[in-house]
């Protein structure tokens, strides 16, 4: 994939987005150790580095209404 020079990284912001990664990592881990067994964390994303693809959320399936909702809905309409 082609980038232009605005969206390279220097060397330093490399490092520091594996430093913050690896301190997300440990938080994540540090607390999954001490925390309740029932509880459920998710574990960290890493930072996103330049020439990623960026994930695109999932869309939701559509949910439609029921006849029944439908009919409830307009007859409550009409009773106004």
């Amino acid at each position: 994939m082609a980038m232009d020079a605005s969206a390279s990284w220097s060397v330093e912001s490399h490092i520091l987005a594996r430093v913050y990664d690896a301190q997300e990592a440990n938080n994540y881990y540090f607390l999954k150790a001490n925390i309740s067994a029932g509880t459920d964390l998710d574990a960290p994303m890493p930072l996103p580095r330049p020439g990623d693809p960026e994930e695109e959320p999932p869309i939701p399936a559509n949910e439609f209404a029921s006849g029944n909702e439908v009919a409830t809905f307009f007859q409550t309409m009409s009773a106004l």
